[in-house]
């Protein structure tokens, strides 16, 4: 049977990958997994300067998931570059970094400084709160969504994937708007905003008072807008949102994903990734598919 996809032009052995903020930038996951079995690791936010991140608590578990307001905590691109790159290019996958800023020129010095780097993707986290337009952020303004896109897209030579937040009312609307400004592929979905309250303190868990909420919960809605935005653009689809089984992916897939990427399950279970894949091999030789095309969006 044949795992393989393309994407953007990138080739992977397998459409399995890590979802950003969820796996560091595999080091800690190198001990558990054969990071050569995966299609592609997409690293945790990468910003041009160090950022701090939110005070503690940021991390809350919830029923069916947890929510976390880390706030995209990283040593900055320089530290990346020269500690995570020479890592990660030791073993056959794909780099996918994901960016991160406060602004739009943020965002660019970012993608700029990769221009010389040895990765093969760009993921544009699109849920950053934009600074100069009181906080709101990015993905949930299709004017604001479509200027980034081209902005950084500009100056990328890699294959640029928008990763959508699915806290907005029509997400095809952002989806649209983001390959109007040349996106060459999207991921969905990002965390949904979310919010858990200490009754025995009478005050919200996380400092941050709200947080995204991931894992299983917010799965059905997940593989609901991947459905609807494989529906709504001509772009290729990273699908991702409570992925803890071959069974989950596999859902996605036939929603019209053409890879997929595992999240919170990494950080209940470290060989989630591989057992994601494991799951997606037994249902193929089971209904005797042979490659992928036999399975991407024929719902």
């Amino acid at each position: 049977m044949d795992l393989s996809v393309t994407i953007a032009g990138v080739h992977f052995k397998n459409p399995v990958m890590t979802a950003s903020g969820t796996f560091g930038s595999g080091k800690e996951f190198e001990p558990f997994i054969d990071l050569n079995e995966l299609g592609g690791i997409v690293v945790k936010g990468v910003a041009y300067e160090p950022w701090m991140g939110n005070a503690p608590p940021r991390i809350a578990e919830s029923y069916g998931g947890m929510l976390n307001a880390v706030g995209l905590q990283n040593p900055g691109i320089e530290a990346f570059i020269k500690d995570d790159i020479p890592f990660l290019r030791q073993y056959n996958t794909n780099i996918i970094v994901n960016i991160a800023g406060r602004t739009i020129d943020e965002y660019c010095r970012v993608a700029e400084r990769l221009q010389t780097a040895d990765v093969d993707m760009i993921e544009l986290n699109i849920s950053c709160p934009n600074i100069k337009h009181g906080g709101v952020a990015f993905g949930t303004d299709p004017d604001m969504a479509e200027k980034i896109t081209y902005a950084v897209k500009k100056v990328s030579k890699q294959p640029l994937i928008v990763k959508l937040s699915p806290n907005v009312t029509d997400i095809t609307e952002i989806a649209k708007a983001v390959e109007s400004g040349g996106a060459d592929a999207v991921s969905l979905i990002n965390t949904l905003l979310g919010m858990k309250i200490d009754i025995h303190k009478r005050q919200p868990v996380l400092a941050n008072k709200v947080g995204g909420l991931s894992g299983p919960a917010i799965k059905p809605i997940a593989v609901r807008m991947v459905y609807q935005v494989t529906k709504a653009i001509k772009l290729p689809v990273i699908g991702l949102g409570g992925i803890s089984t071959g069974e989950d992916a596999i859902e996605f897939l036939l929603a019209g994903a053409t890879g997929i990427a595992v999240g919170t399950a990494n950080l209940i279970r470290p060989t989630a990734t591989m057992e994601v894949l494991k799951g997606i091999k037994q249902y193929m030789k089971q209904y005797e598919v042979k490659d992928m095309g036999e399975l991407i969006g024929v719902v």
